[in-house]
């Protein structure tokens, strides 16, 4: 941040900016709170509240709705000691708030810890002018040219937003977030980047606040984040999350028959699991999972090695080492992680 104000000292007290997920499922809230010394744990913070009228989370009759911290990043905004919290929201009972899906899912993390679940996402999205509307680098008057030469490339004629996109990296690096790497995508103004791997219940906190700094960055350059999955209608591509997913046994040697199994029992499961790939039960990813640009068809549950058109994917290398991972490629680009590892958990090991 450029402001002149910026490096005027806080008086030993510091700034934490606490993350909520919002009355969509999908959009993320947030607010800062004044802690009098910098802390080194999630626990030396308090809980807090919001009005949840305002989120669509609550009535006015009866606003409030709690956050209680429960992880703790680096800000790359405000640096020093300054902090990003992660929260989850909760009732004025006590009870885990209906939009909070963290509770459930760290709760299946905890019962098969001992399987190691590993989880990395591909995160994409697309980016828009200031209004939200017209995608960032589009001609004003028509479209840009097919699909073909913008995946991985180079070049003003390719690629808009790199900046955005190296700010974002980076940031997320200083914050301590699990980004893996980035790359162009097939549509023009259309990104990925990757997070993980992450054992169990850090892979929602790391891609919840990833895509926080994602947007926020975004501010500084007047851009706009869309996490739609099918932001262009016609022939471009769709935005997914698509989610890779192992555990110790798949890991090991002889790990591809752990693999196959539980591919196999997430494949009587492919309804539900549709309804929690994106916030409004499958109504957005049916706009994307059409069985074309690289998808395979929602109303059908399909796997292969190597095949990008499949429901699951095996790696080419993962078949020929016999052990790794396999990516399931249905969850939207506006998932909630958390929702999402919750019912592969599920699954795959219930």
């Amino acid at each position: 941040m450029g402001s002149q104000f910026m490096d005027l000292d806080q008086n030993g007290k510091i700034q934490a900016y606490y993350i909520w997920i919002d009355g969509s499922g999908q959009n993320v809230r947030g607010k800062t709170k004044t802690i009098d010394a910098p802390v080194t744990s999630v626990d030396e913070l308090p809980e807090w509240n919001f009005d949840g009228s305002s989120t669509n989370q609550s009535t006015g009759a009866n606003s409030d709705v709690y956050i209680r911290p429960v992880s703790i990043f680096k800000d790359p905004f405000r640096r020093g000691d300054n902090i990003l919290v992660m929260c989850e929201c909760y009732s004025p009972d006590d009870t885990p708030h209906p939009t909070n899906k963290r509770d459930a899912c760290n709760k299946l993390m905890t019962e098969f810890a001992d399987q190691k679940p590993w989880f990395g996402i591909e995160q994409e999205y697309t980016m828009f002018d200031y209004t939200g509307r017209h995608p960032y680098g589009w001609p004003a008057n028509g479209f840009p040219g097919p699909q073909g030469p913008y995946y991985c490339g180079v070049g003003a004629d390719k690629v808009q937003g790199r900046k955005i996109v190296e700010a974002h990296y980076r940031a997320c690096m200083y914050a301590g977030v699990k980004i893996a790497g980035s790359n162009g995508e097939v549509m023009p103004s259309q990104w990925e980047y990757q997070v993980g791997p992450c054992e169990g219940i850090e892979m929602g906190d790391h891609l919840w606040v990833s895509r926080y700094i994602l947007s926020r960055v975004a501010e500084e350059f007047d851009v706009v984040i869309s996490f739609d999955p099918k932001p262009i209608p016609g022939d471009w591509n769709g935005a997914g999350c698509h989610t890779n997913i192992s555990t110790l046994a798949m890991r090991k040697a002889g790990g591809m028959e752990h693999i196959v199994k539980a591919i196999e029992k997430m494949s009587t499961k492919h309804e539900e699991h549709i309804a929690e790939y994106d916030p409004t039960n499958g109504a957005d990813n049916a706009r994307r999972l059409t069985g074309l640009h690289e998808t395979a068809s929602i109303h059908d549950f399909s796997y292969g090695v190597a095949n990008r058109g499949a429901s699951i994917r095996i790696p080419r290398q993962c078949e020929k080492d016999g052990y790794g991972y396999f990516e399931d490629r249905r969850p939207a680009s506006n998932c909630d992680p958390y929702a999402v590892t919750s019912r592969i958990m599920k699954s795959m090991c219930q």
